[in-house]
């Protein structure tokens, strides 16, 4: 079949006339002789893998729109019916993105009409709420349709399994076969016969947030802001649960808006993303800040800086993804929870230091919480992009509200004691020495250049960076520690009185090669010496990557 046929054939089953219409104006540009925008949607496919599906709206097979997320609804169907289970079920939510109330309501339709028992959550709800739904209502499956803190125009697709953690091998390439074989979505059966859930599911999991909160200080004034995520809601109720002060919401970016206006990139850790926050905190003479990405799985941190004069607005510092979770993996063991403490593999090692000295086992595991979700005996785990579990009993999954509550404890706490959480940050740094972190990150048009980079690497790796000398090279395809084989290249490095690494992997979610780099200098004397030699050493060496990638 050639490519116009292929896209008439996609277009006579696609339900929605915005793409109908756009795939037709492309249909007539190729018939004219300009094939190359329809041969670039039909190059190929979204690909479902570990973290579903992912991708910019539009039309054909390379875009997220009903086809796609048809095809991955009966597949996904199927998928649980060969799992030989009486009557599976499926609860299902979504975000405030646009489309996401109509791919959810399609795969309800689909999920009732191949026999599997559905629930629909009612509103835009976070994430979080979606994963603890799974188990409280006790269903084989659920799907989160969002596309977490990636650019307006992009949507996806999120698959769990009945433990409230994400797909993993060899459950993603089985239920990706079973969307291969799925035909014609015009010839799907559909039904009404699903569920639409009340409240009482999102009513649960507040209840689960608050009975986290333990007893102790209140007294902290935090700014916080969803991004024009949907994450307000539900923390504001969590945040009144636990007795804690109101939030100062950012009302630029209180309600829900999928357009984002007021940022570049919906990601806390873009630059300007948290502009408005800060200037709010400056204005009321806040102790915290607190964000959600869009579907507040993730939370990012800032903290003012000391006031040299005493006087004037203070300075603010965003705490690293790294940094957030050690104070919380502190928070944790100093609460005294057993058990195991777990952070992927490009994150610090940090963690390690802290659970032995409490005497907790530590795992490392695959970049992507859909590992640490599966680790058992799981107390505390925590990636170094945003993502921390504080309550894997409520969600075996990253959870942005329940980490933002921790926050609040942690400072309140703090508070109390006259002291702040970058002062706790420097005690650890006593304690277990500098762990700096930092990355090289990439984006890129052409994902072959990734490819490219990638085989630099392992073909012809580099002997040195940043002055030091890599003294280990360790292909994560072959398998690393135990860990399973992935795409991905370790260095170590020659660091003298210290250690250092770099990790080097393309992006599972966006079009980018990430390299994470660590530099861990011992405190011999002066903090600030350490502080700034590591810091010294880390730029060189990020410097040095930035060569090396070719990119």
């Amino acid at each position: 079949m050639n490519l116009i046929d292929r896209a008439r054939t996609w277009h006579d089953q696609d339900p929605d006339p915005q793409t109908r219409g756009e795939l037709q104006d492309l249909i007539e540009r190729a018939s004219a002789g300009d094939e190359a925008p329809l041969a670039e949607r039909f190059s190929g496919r979204l690909q479902f893998g570990t973290a579903g599906l992912r991708g910019e709206l539009g039309a054909g097979p390379q875009r997220m729109n009903r086809v796609i997320v048809a095809q991955a609804a009966a597949g996904l169907a199927a998928y649980l019916h060969a799992q030989g289970e009486a009557s599976p079920s499926v609860v299902i939510g979504y975000d405030a993105r646009h489309l996401s109330d109509v791919f959810a309501r399609d795969t309800a339709e689909v999920m009732a009409g191949a026999g599997v028992r559905a629930v629909l959550l009612p509103e835009p709800l976070p994430t979080p709420v979606l994963a603890f739904a799974i188990r409280h209502l006790g269903v084989s499956a659920g799907v989160m349709v969002t596309a977490s803190h990636n650019p307006p125009r992009d949507n996806g697709y999120k698959v769990y399994l009945a433990d409230s953690s994400q797909i993993v091998p060899p459950a993603d390439a089985e239920i990706s076969d079973a969307i291969d074989r799925v035909g014609r979505v015009d010839e799907l059966p559909r039904s009404d016969d699903y569920t639409v859930g009340g409240p009482e599911v999102a009513d649960a999991y507040v209840a689960a947030a608050v009975a986290l909160a333990t007893d102790g200080p209140r007294d902290v004034t935090a700014v916080y802001t969803p991004i024009h995520g949907v994450g307000r809601d539900t923390l504001d109720r969590v945040v009144a649960g636990a007795g804690y002060p109101a939030l100062h919401t950012v009302p630029e970016q209180a309600d829900p808006d999928p357009d984002f206006p007021t940022v570049a990139f919906p990601n806390p850790e873009e630059p300007g993303a948290m502009d408005l926050a800060l200037a709010l905190a400056r204005e009321v003479d806040a102790h915290l800040v607190i964000a959600n990405d869009p579907d507040a799985d993730r939370c990012a941190v800032a903290a003012p800086l000391p006031r040299q004069d005493g006087s004037g607005d203070a300075d603010w510092r965003m705490l690293t993804g790294d940094e957030v979770g050690a104070l919380l993996a502190d928070l944790m063991l100093r609460r005294g929870v057993a058990g195991t403490y777990a952070s992927s593999i490009v994150s610090s090692d940090l963690l390690g230091r802290q659970a032995a000295a409490h005497g907790q086992p530590w795992q490392q595991t695959l970049t992507g919480f859909k590992w640490i979700g599966k680790i058992p005996d799981l107390a505390f785990g925590y990636e170094e992009a945003l993502g921390y579990s504080v309550a894997p009993h409520v969600a075996r999954d990253k959870d942005g509200i329940t980490a933002a509550l921790a926050v609040l404890e942690l400072a309140a706490t703090l508070r109390a004691e006259g002291h702040t959480v970058l002062d706790r940050l420097d005690e650890l740094a006593h304690e277990h020495g500098v762990h700096r972190t930092g990355q090289v990150s990439v984006r890129v048009e052409d994902l072959g250049l990734i490819a490219a980079a990638m085989e630099r690497l392992r073909s012809a790796p580099p002997t040195e960076l940043g002055g030091l000398a890599v003294e280990s090279v360790d292909d994560l395809a072959l398998g690393y520690r135990d860990l399973p084989p992935t795409d991905g290249i370790r260095l170590g490095l020659a660091a003298t009185g210290g250690s250092a690494r770099v990790i080097c992997r393309p992006s599972g979610t966006e079009p980018k090669l990430k390299c994470y780099v660590e530099v861990v200098q011992p405190v011999e004397g002066d903090l600030e010496t350490a502080r700034t030699a590591a810091h010294d050493r880390l730029e060189a060496i990020r410097a040095d990557l930035a060569g090396v990638l070719g990119l």
